[in-house]
This record gives C-alpha cells, structure tokens and sequence, in this order.
C-alpha cells in the first residue's frame, strides 16, 4: 500500500501548476512623498497604478464592488505607498480599535504584503484601518486563506501611515522603512507584492493579484513587484529599554503582604546582515501580561496555557515548526515550589517562595539564506530559585533551592524545497546546573507538495533522551528502571522515540488526509516542549467537502466525516475509537452555524487515568452532540451560542453544556463583552485522588459543575491610546456520589463511602491595561491586577450568585505598575549627531 501511495505522489509531482499574476514595475524616487493622506505630491503620478481589484470573498472572481487605486515609489530607504479607496463616505465604516485588533471589528482596511526575498516562503503584510490604526503581520509559508489571520500578529515593526476620510471615499499613505523589511543585497531584485481591500459592511476581501481559496497557499498567489535597483539594506539595529515599578498587596496570610516592585532592562534588535536577525532581551520583566485562564485540573494531563509574554510571541514561527517549543517552561513555577510549601509547620516557616522563576536572559537568532535555508537558534538563561525557612527556634534562616540554575536551548536548520515544500531538522536541549536532569531532543521534519500545491505527503521522526536522575513524580508512562537514593524514588536515564507519517489532498472542493502517530512509553520532550502523555498509536482520518464561493444560499460551507482510533504503544492494547461528522455554513446574512455529530461505540480503556502503569479505567460507549454558531458580527449587538449533549452508557450518564457571548459597540471608541458558559457532568467517572492501603488507586463517580464568566472591554482614546479591561470568574464544584475500586478488566467494584472529598473552588482575576504609544515603537503601560488569594476560600454554595458573594468577601491581592518602554533606532541617532 506505501509503495502505491509513493508511485501516486511521484506522478502527481510532475504535474504542472497555472498560476495567474500580476506585475508593477518598480519606479525609483530621488524625492520622497510627505506622509500627510492628502495625495497632492507630483511625484506619485510617475508610479503605475494598480487597479482591477478582484474579490477572493464572498465571491471569488467577482470584479471588487468598489474600485481602488494604488501606486508604490522605493527610494535609498524605504517603500512609499499611496492608495484611494472610493466609496460612499457614509457607507464606511470607522470602528477605532487597538493595534492589531481589527478583526471581525466594524471597520474598513488596506493592506499591502511584501514577499522581498520572492521565495514564497515569508513575507511582510502592514494593515491600515479608516482610523489610521496599525497592524503588522509575519507570513510563513503555511499563511493560507481566511478572515485576514495569515501569520504571526505578535510582530510590530515601527513604520508610518497617515489616512483622510475625502469626498469619495478615503484615502492612504504609507512609508516603510527598510529597517522593518528584510531583504537580499542584491543590484537587481523582484519582491512578491500584493493588495488587499476589506470592506466591512459586505465582508468583501478584494485582492490585486487574484487568491484563490480553493488553493492551498497564499504567498504563491502574490503578484509581482520589478526590478528594484541599487537598494542597500540598511543596518537593522534598535534598543528598546525599559524602566518599570509599582506596588503589590498580597492576599492575608501571604509570607509578605507588601511588596515595592522595580525592574528595568533592555530588548536589542540587530541585523546582523540583510537575512539574520539577533533579538536579545535583558532582564526582562512579563509582569504586565494577562492572567492564565487556570482551572480546577482534575485530569491525569498537564493544562497548557496560552504564550502572552511578547518576547515569546513574536518571531518564534521557526522555533514552533517541530512543535517542540513550549516557551511557558521558561521562567515557570519553579519546580520545588509546592514541595517547600509543605515544610511550612511548627519547626520552620516559610518567609519566602518566589511563585516565578526569574529569567536573566534569552535571545533569538533567524533568518534564511540565499539557498533557502532557515537558521533560528534560541537560548534562555534562568536563575537558580531559592525559598527561604525560618527555624521556629533558633531564628536562622535556611536556603532551600527550588529551581536550579538552568539553560534552555532551541537549534532549527529548516530548508525551504520547491514551492511550498520543506524539510526541517530540530533541536532542543535543557542544561540544570547541579546533579539534576537535563534534556535532549532531536526531531527531522518533512512536509513535501506536490507541484500545483494539491497534495502533501507529511512525516516526522523524533528522539528524546533524558540524562541523570529524575525523581519520580508518578509518571505511569515511564516504564524505566528506578533506584532509591536516601529514600527518594530516582527514575534512571532514558530515552523514547515519536514517528509520524501523513498524506492527503489539501486544496480544491474534496479534501481528504490519513496519518498515523506513534510514541513510544518513554518519550519525552516535556522539559522544553509539551505533549500531553506519550505511549500511544493513534490513526486519523478524514474526508471532507468545502464549498469556499458563495452559492444561493450560503457565502460558503463544508461538512467532512472522521475517524481516529489510538492504542497504547506499550502495552500494546486498545485504548478508544471514535467517529464523527460535521459541517459548517455560512448564510447569506452573516451568520454561521457548526454541527458535530460523533459517538465512541465501544467505549474506552483509559490507560492514564488511574496513575498507574499498565492498569486502566473501562468508560462507557456514549454519543454527543453539539452546535455552535454566531450572528452578524457587523451589528452592534453579536451574538454567540454553543450547546453541547454527551449521552454516556452508565447511570445519569448526562453532560450537558450551555455557552453564549455578547458583544455590544456603544459606539466606535467603546466595546463591551460577556461570555458565560456552564458545563455540568452528572456522573463523571475519575481519579479521587486517593488510593488503598495497598497502593491501589480509587474512582469516584461524581457530579463535576464548571461556571465560567468572562467581562471584557475596550476604551479607544485615540489610535494610539487605550484602556482594556477583564475581568474572569472561575466556579468549579465537585460532590461525590459513590468510590470504586477497578480490577484487572477495568470494571469498577463499590467500595465505602469516603466523606470529606468534595471540592468548591473559585478563581478571580482582573487585568486592566492603560497603553499609550507615545512616539513610534516607544509606550507607557499602566496596569492593575486583581486576584483572590484562596481558590478553597469560599465554603460550599449551590446557588452561583451566593458563591460570587462569597468571592467579594474573601481575600484578594491587588498590583498596580507603570512601564516605560523607549525605542530608539541606530540610524536615527547617527543622524542626529
């Protein structure tokens, strides 16, 4: 069967793509444009004008409702852009927003995209709202078609824009310096160019080169932009220091109740040539990001949270590639942190124990050469952490290290092929200082396209290896060879494998794919990467048809089917098997609407549950059901619903969840959100956390009640001045109806009621955020936090709104910083001096 899908492969390669472009020649300026969006410069009449815009959505091929004219000039140091968008003044819409935060906003944009290399592989896309807000995207070659998302948003260059409402419509000026681009030093060079022209009030994305969403690919579809000539790139060097400071109460009990809070520190950007870049952060500090959604974890699996630290975000596409890059590990709670707050008691107390590792330094280094090949190396450095105990009786203080001092390390060699294709090698390693255990993991990478872009043969083959003792945290995966040393449980060294292989259809109306993923018990890549649990076989499949173009009734729509059935590696034996159906419609009047339809017929043998080795949990067959969808997001008032029906094959066996969200626009500078859900599983069968004289573990069947509230909103001042605001309740309340014991085959035996295990578990958070930027790429951020400090706090309450009372009468920690963030570019300041 391989041998028949490699020959398939090899054919199809050799099948010749029609691509449709556009050109623009290139004109060279000695007199640079003023950026003031009144068009009145003699000098942009010597540029062609781009024109003809056609629609990619809702109708692809469809000449663009409106019409729009564009003109670019280049000079020794930058890229001049000039476009008029005609329309009716009264029909476009001006929402103010924060920077990169235009979409599914009611606002009109212009973009213009950049593929300087003209490898298809990267690229350059700066927006502009009617309001004359900024965002600014790095592409990759896996942009592809959608709701304006095509590639990293976390990326901010520092550029100029300036728009006009006029007569006609509104109108657009743009300069970009060639600091914010990266490209080849060449005499003579070709870029990727294209335009993109969203209209709100029709969702109508209209591009100057045609992008067609039935092809996969979107920087294929760019047009041209020739010849450029006798353009240097300049040197990319650029300090962002920063000074920040602010007062934070801790909750009652806390080992110190106030605390002065300062920082200051530097991020560095250097071109070290027109390829590679070297970003460096000193110091830094991450205390103004927003809170992690944390939930009450009840599951054998590790949560993972969403990166919000900016240094994290921006730039690491090349890092993510292998999936082996979980940034969160850095500067994490250090890992001792929980086993000192357990030494708190009559003999010693605890007067300090930093809840976050603090990171000395990180960098980046990335960029491609001239043959294509990517380089990105990542290292961050963290400090060792130390709690400290006080002796109750002499008064002495005692250092304890609860993190050592640590390296972490990410090399990526990833060399573009033809078209979209590529093959990538990665590796990453973490050094701790001391006896305790470091990481290394390598993986080789290959993702190949046939030419037209219709068909695309994935693998990966990948090798963890673990070095020095590990203390045993009761990781039933691992079936390594442990020793005791003065009486702790050591895991010997070891090492573990993962191979994967997928092939499918990913273009057109009929799409299909198949793979196949496989773990072996000992594979790692968790002390810098994140996997749920390891020792697993797992094969996917899915058929689907999309209909991207607008029909009758629907602007688009597809439905696909689906399988995945997953064993266990070792010991080799069934786990689950589940099919499902879905399909998605998009109506005519914006709204949409998903139906997911699936069913585990023969129910499950959770092999990690119990937090055993090889001893799992037999679960139930069920079925479910579920819909979602939305309504105009255009309107003032939008509306979101989700449901959610789980039928398991045991008593009660009944899950049910309910969400909503609304967002209203008071007006175009103010936004208001809420979103609530609430899931409630009757009789949710699980680990109870407690075990038998004999070590064996014990089930419970319990009533498991989530409640999620989430208020959110903006401020817009001006473009460059905003107040967000959000504020999150958590509510999670476990009562459990009986215990069981599980034998050999999985079933559960009734044993004794266990009393005292209920849980009622609260989480509050509030983030507010004043930014301004003041100056191009400089800031001032003013943020408050707000948090309870006792998730356990509030005693038991059915009734929701007696346990937010109770959320309002506990104890909380409250924060309140200032930021200051100065850019400063090398070439401005050789000019000045």
């Amino acid at each position: 069967m391989l041998r028949g899908i490699l020959l398939l492969f090899i054919g199809l390669c050799v099948m010749k793509p029609l691509l449709a472009q556009k050109t623009l020649t290139a004109v060279k300026t000695q007199q640079a444009p003023a950026i003031d969006g009144k068009l009145d410069d003699d000098i942009w009449q010597t540029a062609p004008l781009a024109t003809d815009f056609v629609q990619s959505f809702p109708s692809f091929g469809v000449p663009a409702f409106t019409k729009t004219e564009v003109r670019i000039l280049y000079d020794d140091n930058a890229v001049y852009l000039s476009a008029h968008l005609y329309d009716h003044p009264a029909l476009i819409r001006k929402q103010l927003t924060a920077r990169d935060g235009e979409q599914r906003q009611d606002v009109d944009y212009f973009s213009v995209f950049f593929d300087t290399y003209n490898d298809q592989q990267n690229g350059f896309q700066f927006l502009v709202t009617t309001a004359n807000v900024q965002s600014d995207i790095k592409l990759n070659a896996n942009a592809s078609y959608g709701f304006g998302d095509f590639g990293d948003r976390t990326w901010d260059a520092v550029w100029q824009s300036q728009v006009k409402m006029v007569n006609d419509g509104w109108v657009v000026e743009m300069r970009i310096p060639y600091i914010s681009l990266r490209f080849a030093k060449k005499d003579v060079q070709t870029w990727g160019l294209q335009f993109l022209r969203f209209t709100r009030r029709n969702n109508e994305s209209a591009y100057w080169s045609p992008v067609n969403p039935n092809e996969n690919g979107y920087i294929q579809q760019f047009g041209k932009y020739a010849p450029l000539q006798d353009i240097k790139p300049p040197l990319r060097l650029s300090f962002s220091p920063y000074l920040s400071g602010g007062v934070r109460y801790n909750p009652e009990g806390s080992t110190k109740e106030k605390e002065w809070l300062r920082n200051g520190g530097m991020d560095v950007k250097y071109g070290i040539n027109e390829s590679f870049t070297l970003d460096a952060t000193l110091i830094p500090d991450f205390g103004q990001v927003i809170s992690d959604n944390v939930v009450n974890n009840l599951s054998p699996f590790e949560i993972r949270f969403q990166e919000n630290r900016p240094f994290f975000t921006e730039g690491t596409e090349l890092f993510n590639k292998a999936g082996l890059f979980y940034s969160r590990r850095i500067g994490a709670v250090p890992s001792g942190y929980y086993n000192v707050q357990g030494l708190n008691g009559n003999d010693y107390t605890l007067t300090k124990n930093p809840s976050v590792t603090q990171l000395y330094n990180a960098i980046k280094f990335s960029g491609r050469t001239k043959n294509k090949l990517g380089i990105g190396v990542f290292n961050a450095v963290t400090a060792p952490m130390r709690a400290t105990l006080r002796n109750n009786l002499t008064k002495r203080d005692t250092l304890v290290e609860t993190e050592p001092l640590t390296n972490y390390n990410i090399v990526v060699l990833d060399q573009a092929l033809k078209g979209r294709s590529s093959i990538t090698f990665t590796n990453s390693s973490v050094i701790r200082n001391g006896d305790a255990r470091d990481a290394n993991v390598s993986a080789l990478d290959w993702s190949l396209y046939t030419n037209d872009n219709n068909y695309r043969l994935r693998g990966t083959a990948r090798y963890s290896k673990i070095f020095g003792f590990t203390p045993y945290t009761g990781n039933i995966n691992l079936i390594a060879d442990t020793i005791r040393n003065n009486g702790r449980l050591l895991v010997k060294p070891y090492d573990g494998f993962n191979t994967a292989l997928q092939f499918g259809k990913v273009s057109g109306k009929l799409q299909f794919n198949l793979s196949t993923n496989v773990e072996s018990n000992d594979y790692d890549p968790n002390d810098l990467g994140y996997i749920q649990a390891a020792n697993e076989v797992v094969h996917n499949g899915s058929i689907s048809y999309n209909q991207l173009t607008a029909t009758d009734k629907f602007i688009n729509y597809n439905y696909s089917l689906n399988f995945s059935h997953a064993s266990m590696f070792k010991p080799f034996a069934y786990n689950s098997f589940e099919a499902w159906a879905t399909a998605f419609c998009w109506f005519k009047n914006f709204w949409d609407l998903r139906i997911n339809i699936g069913a585990q017929p023969k129910g499950q043998h959770d092999y990690f549950e119990l937090r055993t080795a090889n001893r799992y949990l037999a679960r139930p067959a069920f079925q479910y059901i579920s819909l979602n969808g939305s309504t105009d997001s255009r309107k003032k008032l939008y509306v979101s619903f989700n449901f959610g029906y789980n039928h398991a094959e045991i008593k009660n066996g009944h899950y049910l969840y309910v969400g909503g969200g609304a967002r209203y626009r008071f007006s175009d500078k103010f936004t208001l959100s809420l979103d609530v859900a609430r899931q409630n599983d009757e009789t949710q069968v699980g680990y109870a956390f407690l075990r038998e004289a004999n070590g064996e573990p014990i089930i419970g069947y319990r009533k498991n009640l989530d409640v999620t509230s989430v208020l959110s909103g903006i401020y817009n001042f001006t473009s460059r001045l905003n107040l967000t605001l959000r504020t999150r309740h958590y509510w999670n309340q476990v009562n459990y109806k009986d215990f069981f014991n599980v034998a050999s085959d999985g079933s559960h035996i009734k044993r004794a009621f266990i009393s005292g295990q209920d849980e009622n578990y609260n989480l509050f958070n509030t983030d507010a955020f004043l930014t301004w930027d003041f100056r191009l790429g400089s800031r001032i951020i003013v943020g408050y936090k707000n948090w309870i400090g006792n998730p356990y706090a509030v005693t038991s309450q059915s009734n929701y709104f007696q346990n937010l009372k109770g959320i309002f009468n506990s104890s909380h920690g409250n924060e309140l910083t200032v930021k200051l963030i100065y850019f400063l570019d090398y070439n401005q300041l050789r000019k000045k001096h």
